[in-house]
């Protein structure tokens, strides 16, 4: 079940080279390419294309080529910049490798293989040999190369002159940067998994501006998927300076991030049953999975007890995993799990005081939500409300993990709600007497686990008793 269930966001449909993102040859060289693409980001916020009169999906990802978005990118060369303005490094230089010290952050994310076909994936030797030329070597490659650049520090009118003379704009297409969480219910399969690689790795990049162990600034090095102090150029100036602890070892590099999050439903020893909460911060009327971060020296199966117990007062066991779904708000990895739990022990929410309530739901009272109208869908004032509470996370380190539990089961498919949008009450009762309550869509992970056991489609998750320890 786990090897073939690919979530939303997920499925990683680019081979990333991530052999080749050393060799500023091959970067460059794939630049060039005619079939390179470019995903543009400005604060976050993915570059959208609207074709007015197109059919089927008319708002998709803006993938513009290298020669649109070339007044973005700088000097060359792109990769591999040394000390002074379009001047090339030195070859052999371990910390200059692919280095852009200068202009727009630029990050290579693969290609995109017709077919899956992988004969166009050469080996680095291809690209230092002297042989034939990287422009001949690259033009054997079968596909498209995707690269993303943040703009977010251009001036706006330089971004506004560059996209109006995209081709694009001059076909009559509608760019425009779009809020991320709902500019997702437009995406499919392969656009959302290569937007989930961007918006971690360009959120990664903006983020990360300081060297950790002496506070010097650091650079971008492998086309955009490493940091390095700058004290360690070949140039810097480092007269009084003991040297940083960042220059030994294998430590010299900072590696982009992704946080582990297990996200779980409880399962009762009826088989008939499931356990969901709802956070202080979901909107009216929602309930979800529970969820929260790994921490250190934790298992999965460890961290899915210890968030239940935490969260619910609920003990479990036989956690079996289901599949994983890429988060990048702003670089999560949500791990989903079933476990099995008494039903008829006390439900508890005040020890870590984060949900507001938590029940035990049938199998045919979820499929009664599943089947009502707007049972898995937001307003935007819901996906304001949910946006709102991660940047309450991300500012108040009294509560870090909040974030995980509120985001997790965000909803990219808003619905624009027309006049004032009615918050439902969780006192309001439903004619058969449930509680008109949301749960979350089939393009967030929550919203799987939830709908996989109430359709019967869960088969590794016994109810035996509980045995041994936990």
């Amino acid at each position: 079940m786990g090897e073939t269930y690919v979530n939303f966001l997920g499925g990683a449909p680019l081979n990333r080279l991530s052999w080749l993102r050393s060799s500023a040859t091959f970067l460059n060289s794939i630049i060039a390419s005619p079939d390179t693409r470019w995903l543009v980001v400005q604060a976050g916020q993915p570059l959208l294309s609207t074709r007015p009169n197109a059919d089927g999906q008319p708002r998709s990802l803006a993938r513009l080529s290298t020669v649109d978005v070339r007044p973005f990118l700088g000097t060359e060369p792109f990769f591999g910049q040394g000390q002074k303005d379009g001047e090339s490094a030195p070859e052999g230089v371990h910390v200059l490798e692919a280095a852009r010290l200068r202009h727009a952050p630029i990050v290579f994310l693969g290609l995109h293989e017709p077919d899956g076909n992988t004969a166009g994936a050469l080996p680095s030797s291809d690209f230092s040999t002297k042989g034939e030329t990287p422009e001949t070597v690259v033009s054997r490659i079968k596909g498209t190369a995707y690269f993303t650049v943040d703009v977010t520090d251009i001036e706006e009118e330089t971004v506004t002159s560059v996209l109006e003379n995209t081709q694009a704009a001059k076909a009559g297409e509608i760019l425009e940067f779009s809020e991320p969480r709902s500019a997702m219910g437009s995406f499919d399969g392969f656009q959302a998994a290569i937007f989930a690689e961007t918006r971690s790795m360009v959120d990664w990049n903006a983020r990360n501006k300081f060297c950790p162990a002496c506070g010097s600034p650091v650079y971008s090095l492998w086309a955009g998927w490493k940091l390095t102090c700058s004290s360690l150029l070949p140039w810097a100036d480092n007269s009084g300076r003991k040297p940083c602890p960042t220059a030994k070892g294998l430590h010299n590099f900072s590696h982009p991030r992704t946080d582990p999050v297990v996200i779980m439903i409880a399962i009762d020893q009826s088989g008939d049953k499931i356990l969901l909460g709802r956070n202080k911060k979901f909107p009216g009327g929602f309930y979800s999975a529970l969820a929260g971060f790994i921490e250190p020296g934790e298992s999965f199966e460890d961290a899915v007890k210890r968030e239940m117990w935490e969260e619910a007062g609920v003990t479990v066991w036989n956690v079996k995993y289901h599949s994983t779904q890429p988060w990048p708000y702003p670089a999560n990895l949500m791990v989903g799990f079933y476990a099995t739990a008494d039903s008829s022990q006390p439900i508890r929410t005040d020890l870590d005081n984060e949900l507001e309530d938590a029940q035990w739901y049938t199998r045919s009272e979820v499929l009664t939500i599943l089947g009502r109208p707007g049972g898995t869908s937001f307003t935007r004032r819901d996906h304001r409300q949910m946006a709102a509470a991660q940047e309450e996370r991300i500012n108040n380190e009294s509560a870090p993990q909040q974030g995980a539990a509120v985001l997790a089961h965000s909803d990219p498919n808003i619905q624009q709600s027309k006049g004032k949008e009615d918050e439902i009450k969780q006192k309001d009762q439903a004619p058969n007497g449930l509680p008109p309550i949301k749960v979350p869509p089939l393009t967030a992970i929550a919203g799987v686990l939830i709908s996989e056991w109430a359709h019967g489609r869960i088969t590794n998750i016994t109810t035996s008793p509980m045995k041994g320890n936990l």
